[in-house]
């Protein structure tokens, strides 16, 4: 089957449906299965969502929605969430996201470029975001609020608004003139360089995406599965929006990070979506968990176990084999160690675990193989609707982001970079026809900014961002994230940064992990805990050393790391150096540190 075939027959199963019919569906079929549940709080079923996504849509009407008109969210992931963002949908207009870590400024733009008319806030955090630059948003009419509603014509509580009833069969009627080609949300991306841009996705865009991904994760029936990234993020508005639509999942929110491991915990879900932070930070949580253990006995079954664990999942890579031996010796391992190890996660049911938003590093692939999880990477971005290419539980390699996805045209160009064309690409930037311009050719080929190398099998890798690669003075080109993912392999340390752009050598800033390095320090009778005051300590300065030096083992000459730096904070949204999908700010990080910076290249 050719890819335009692929292509044909993915389209045909969604020709001329939208969303809102899928629901109506699911709804008709499953309404008493349970759809979303919040922490610590209800259970939604399917019927109940889209009779409550119908009532939020009446009541927009009834403030005056027309179609097309766009209703700006900014919440933490909850029922009143999904349900504002399904029933703007139903009544014609068009849900955005903004990220909730958005300084008032960037709410200014993004609300002007959406030119949104109502925006529906969490609570206070969020309106102090708003308050500041509503003279800037003079389309804004309606501002709703869930949580302590101030006073004034211009807000509106939750409760207030699904009280206003308007006309449930105007609903019906403007959810039945929806088109697949009209626009499901505009997602603006993270943001790492310049202002954040509208990424334009329509009904059919998403219900390809959506389909796809359910056929190549072979999801079952009503899979169970949490969701904690923004819907801001296009992995979770795919996996925790669209998807369970169509698979009429269940969804547990934890609109919390921080909870994530409990959440985990408590739901045992069978499909887990990490960024490779998250994975990172479990990672991180357990090797700490594992150095505590004095008993020799009990560590050496743990390490015993876990290089079984490796060695089964590398024999299932693509153009491996399972021999029987290591096939009995997992099964023992796995019922002895393993099992016991992934039911402390939360992890035991996942039968599909995936990583995206930037290359897993391959150690931390290889660290949960230990634990008998195969991660999945896939590459994607918001431009195609997320992932265009995938490893699967038959047909993977560790440290690739996998192969195209049916009905995906995938090509490196001369310069390295990654090219797709897809039926999940945008058409474009909202209001941006220059950003429009660069981002798309005549043929529809949509340039990703990745540089990748495609391997004899067709499996992808990427190399790093075409913008972030380092051209040192001496010439040499350099990935920083290479270095970045060898220098946190090590637990303590929570985020690198790699620079050398036009300097005679390679310079690293780096952070210290909030949760580990207190333990770490804790365990070498080291009292404070405050990561200021442990950045200085001779002994973690001596363990970075190490960090750095062993790095470097691994590095040709010219990417070796010279000087280091460790800050005395970590780096969050919050704080600018990273984006809300936990990547690094590149800019942020080189102008708030420039002094640090410059210091290093005047050392001796």
């Amino acid at each position: 089957m050719t890819i335009q075939d692929e292509r044909a027959r993915y389209e045909a199963l969604n020709a001329g449906r939208t969303i809102c019919d899928q629901l109506r569906d699911t709804a008709a079929q499953y309404g008493d299965h349970p759809a979303y549940t919040d922490l610590g709080g209800p259970t939604l079923t399917w019927a109940e969502t889209r009779q409550h996504a119908l009532q939020v849509a009446a009541s927009l009407i009834e403030l005056g929605l027309r179609p097309g008109e766009v209703v700006a969210l900014m919440m933490p992931n909850r029922s009143e969430h999904v349900l504002a963002d399904l029933g703007t949908v139903h009544a014609g207009g068009i849900p955005t996201t903004v990220y909730a870590t958005l300084a008032p400024d960037q709410v200014a733009f993004v609300g002007g470029n959406a030119e949104a008319v109502v925006a529906v806030l969490d609570g206070p955090d969020q309106l102090g975001r708003w308050q500041p630059v509503l003279d800037r948003l003079p389309l804004l009419r309606k501002i709703i609020v869930i949580n302590d509603c101030p006073e004034g014509d211009l807000y509106l509580s939750w409760a207030d608004f699904m009280a206003l009833g308007g006309d449930l069969a105007e609903a019906e009627r403007r959810a039945a003139a929806v088109s697949p080609s009209d626009t499901l949300t505009v997602l603006y991306t993270s943001g790492t360089t310049g202002n954040p841009k509208g990424v334009v996705i329509t009904h059919e865009m998403a219900l390809y995406e959506a389909q796809v991904s359910c056929e190549t994760a072979r999801l079952p029936l009503h899979n169970l599965g949490v969701s904690y990234l923004p819907f801001a993020h296009i992995a979770d508005r795919v996996l925790s929006l669209y998807l369970p639509i169509l698979r009429a999942a269940h969804i547990h929110f934890c609109p919390d990070p921080s909870q994530l491991t409990t959440v985990l915990r408590e739901v045992r879900p069978n499909a887990f979506f990490g960024v490779p932070r998250v994975w990172e930070k479990i990672m991180a949580g357990i090797q700490a968990f594992l150095a505590m253990e004095t008993d020799a006995t009990k560590k050496a079954a743990v390490t015993g176990a876990m290089e079984v664990g490796r060695a089964y999942v590398n024999s299932r890579e693509y153009g491996n084999t399972t021999p029987a031996e290591l096939a009995a010796a997992y099964e023992k391992a796995d019922a002895a160690v393993l099992s016991v190890m992934r039911g402390l996660l939360g992890l035991d049911r996942v039968e599909h675990a995936l990583s995206a938003a930037a290359p897993l590093p391959i150690e931390v692939a290889r660290f949960f193989a230990g634990l008998g999880i195969a991660i999945l990477d896939v590459y994607g971005m918001t431009e195609t609707t997320g992932a265009v290419t995938g490893n699967t539980n038959d047909d993977f390699k560790l440290g690739t982001v996998g192969r195209a996805y049916p009905g995906v045209e995938l090509r490196i160009a001369e310069d390295g970079e990654i090219q797709v064309r897809a039926a999940t690409c945008t058409h474009g930037y909202l209001r941006r026809p220059e950003a429009t311009a660069e981002l798309l050719d005549d043929e529809q080929w949509l340039s990703t900014g990745d540089l990748g190398e495609l391997d004899a099998d067709g499996f992808l890798r990427v190399v790093d961002r075409k913008k972030e690669i380092i051209i040192t003075a001496g010439g040499e080109n350099i990935a920083p994230s290479m270095i970045e993912n060898l220098l946190k392999e090590h637990p303590l340390v929570g985020q690198a940064l790699a620079y050398g752009d036009g300097r005679p050598y390679v310079v690293a800033l780096i952070t210290l992990d909030g949760e580990v390095a207190p333990v770490w320090a804790g365990a070498r009778g080291i009292e404070s805990t405050d990561l200021a005051v442990l950045a200085q300590h001779p002994l973690v300065l001596e363990e970075i050393g190490k960090v750095v030096g062993d790095a470097n083992e691994r590095l040709a000459r010219v990417q070796q790391v010279k000087k280091w730096s460790v800050l005395p904070a970590e780096w969050t949204a919050e704080s600018e150096e990273l984006t809300p999908t936990l990547k690094l700010k590149r800019r942020v990080v080189h102008g708030k540190y420039d002094d640090v910076i410059d210091t290093l290249y005047a050392q001796p």
